[in-house]
């Protein structure tokens, strides 16, 4: 269990985590969301002693982590995939890591099993590609066989078998009632992936709940429809207070009316449906929606202005 209480944090005059409270329960995964900037890094740096916070408080299990008998019996943490010296092996590194927090050798070759990385055990991790050193950095999360796992954007080059074995992976460890915290920028993969969301904006809790709460709390449902009457359609979805956005092909997406709605204004009217579904936002629309306001470096998008998108007389 991970408990945070008023945790806040200044850089000068920055302040990068305001007055955050939550906590992070075992048997789940919870996904820590937020724009660029937010304050998740810094947050989990805290959770970890890494950067001690200007007022609040952050415990793990009950204590300080800095206070942890064993900690990577306890926790553990990928941070930064490149936090390795890479002049070592693979091997080497996990040894130093087993030797440093008394952990039996063994676990050395089973965590270089359990993350894909046997056969190359012996080579230099300066020479790994990036999904091989995200790899090795979760073999060193995954050393001590933790309690709790902390992870920041743990699928960051991994290919997509990759990313489907580590999202597999966190399931099977909150299954075995271990605490899964996840920070992503990537809203598909929270979606398949998380149980539970924290969002933050701006260093704010802005969130805090399940996934399909929070989908459904930040957008609107609204209704495909096909049919091939779409005017008509149309015309009696706006008399009954709804709105229409017509797609093309008979096909229109009606919002602020519910599919049952939808439905016995067809039938009550003779109009023949091909298709009446709902459809629901997805994790990244509801998240975009929210976190509008928080997101601290906007870009324009190429051409949008009307101007060239590149100028001058070419390379």
């Amino acid at each position: 269990m991970i408990e945070a209480r008023g945790l806040t944090k200044r850089y000068g005059d920055t302040l990068a985590v305001d007055n955050l409270t939550f906590s992070i329960a075992p048997g789940k995964i919870t996904g820590f969301l937020g724009p660029n900037g937010a304050g998740k890094t810094t947050t989990m740096r805290m959770i970890l002693g890494l950067d001690q916070p200007t007022s609040g408080t952050v415990t793990i299990n009950g204590e300080a982590f800095a206070r942890t008998a064993q900690p990577m019996r306890q926790v553990g943490a990928l941070l930064d995939a490149k936090a390795l010296h890479g002049g070592r092996s693979a091997y080497n590194h996990l040894l130093c890591l087993a030797q440093s927090n008394n952990l039996p050798t063994a676990r050395v070759q089973e965590a270089l099993a359990l993350v894909g990385l046997t056969d190359v055990a012996k080579k230099r991790a300066k020479g790994f590609s990036l999904g091989m050193g995200q790899r090795l950095g979760i073999a060193a999360a995954l050393l001590g066989d933790p309690e709790i796992l902390m992870f920041d954007e743990p699928v960051n080059g991994l290919d997509p078998e990759g990313i489907l074995w580590i999202r597999n992976l966190m399931k099977a460890l909150a299954a075995e009632g271990r605490t899964v915290f996840v920070s992503s920028h990537l809203m598909s993969e929270m979606e398949n992936t998380a149980d539970h969301l924290i969002v933050i904006g701006k260093g704010k809790l802005i969130a805090n709940c399940t996934v399909d709460e929070f989908i459904a709390s930040n957008s609107q449902l609204t209704v495909r429809v096909r049919t091939p009457h779409p005017d008509e359609l149309a015309r009696l979805v706006a008399a009954r207070g709804g709105t229409v956005k017509d797609n093309g092909d008979g096909v229109m997406v009606v919002s602020g009316l519910a599919v049952s709605q939808v439905g016995d204004l067809a039938y009550d009217n003779s109009i023949r449906l091909h298709e009446l579904a709902p459809v629901q936002a997805s994790l990244e629309q509801a998240f975009m929606d929210l976190t509008a306001s928080s997101v601290q470096f906007h870009a324009g998008v190429p051409g949008e202005t009307g101007e060239p998108v590149l100028t001058g007389s070419g390379v």
